[in-house]
């Protein structure tokens, strides 16, 4: 990981993504990756202004309907389109880890290999 990035994720409480470009995605992305390898618990939001995630959360539900992404790891995903929504659904938010990677351990310290039941479930 990261170090710097790996610093600020213990500081913070959440993340808000604003609109911006690809460096915004690729962050945006990293922290749903790594909420859903249960690296975090910390909520993730994209503050959808004037629908500039549109796009973007349209997508996400599309590969929810193709099975691409399972329903919990959808929920990890929030989006508001005002600061006041914002800050409700970031107060309502409650992690819902994935059993079968919840007994991975990832902190940088851990030294011993883990093993987990990876087994694809359809």
């Amino acid at each position: 990981m990261h170090e710097r990035l790996l610093t600020t994720m213990e500081l913070l409480n959440a993340f808000i993504a604003l609109p911006g470009g690809f460096g915004t995605l690729k962050k945006l992305f990293q922290m749903i990756s790594w909420a859903q390898l249960n690296i975090h618990e910390k909520p993730i939001d994209a503050l959808n202004i004037n629908g500039f995630f549109n796009g973007l959360l349209s997508f996400v539900d599309h590969a929810l309907e193709q099975k691409f992404i399972s329903q919990r790891a959808r929920k990890i995903l929030i989006s508001a389109t005002t600061a006041d929504e914002l800050v409700e659904k970031l107060q309502a938010f409650r992690f819902e880890p994935d059993l079968a990677l919840s007994q991975l351990k990832w902190s940088p310290s851990s030294s011993q290999k883990q093993e987990a039941d990876l087994t694809l479930l359809l």
